[in-house]
């Protein structure tokens, strides 16, 4: 993190910072490592917390649910996220790696998961322009 922190003093080139939970299944390094188990919610959330302590300098926080679950990605708003990345048709990367998590989300399910923390969603561009602000999900 102090390499990310110091590379953007330096640029401002990052817009966000997006920490992945381990994904233990079908990769080397957890055949070299020995390890099998998933990070734990409580270790995701530390990791998010600090991140957003230390990484001041970086605008955005992501907690991307695919990796912490939808449930751990909510509850990540309250410890220093600032946008719960993103929607997904069919996510393949981490669920070849063992991701429990679902292999998509529609906007309508993620804005009410935003919705359900108490939060207003925002849709926005990969440049961080406001798209659509979502004051409600419609049945």
């Amino acid at each position: 993190m102090n390499r990310l922190r110091r590379l953007q003093d330096e640029t401002g080139g990052f817009m966000s910072f997006i920490p992945l939970a381990f994904q233990p299944d079908g990769n080397q390094l957890a055949r070299e490592l020995g390890k099998r188990e998933f990070t734990t919610g409580l270790d995701d959330l530390r990791n998010l917390a600090v991140a957003r302590l230390y990484l001041d300098n970086f605008p955005h926080i992501k907690g991307y649910w695919a990796t912490l679950t939808p449930e751990l990605a909510q509850v990540s708003l309250d410890w220093g996220v600032t946008d719960i990345d993103g929607t997904l048709i069919e996510e393949r990367i981490v669920h070849m790696a063992g991701s429990p998590t679902p292999k998509g989300l529609t906007k309508r399910e993620l804005a009410q998961i935003i919705l359900m923390a108490g939060r207003i969603p925002v849709e926005r561009d990969a440049l961080y322009r406001e798209v659509r602000l979502w004051d409600r999900v419609e049945a």
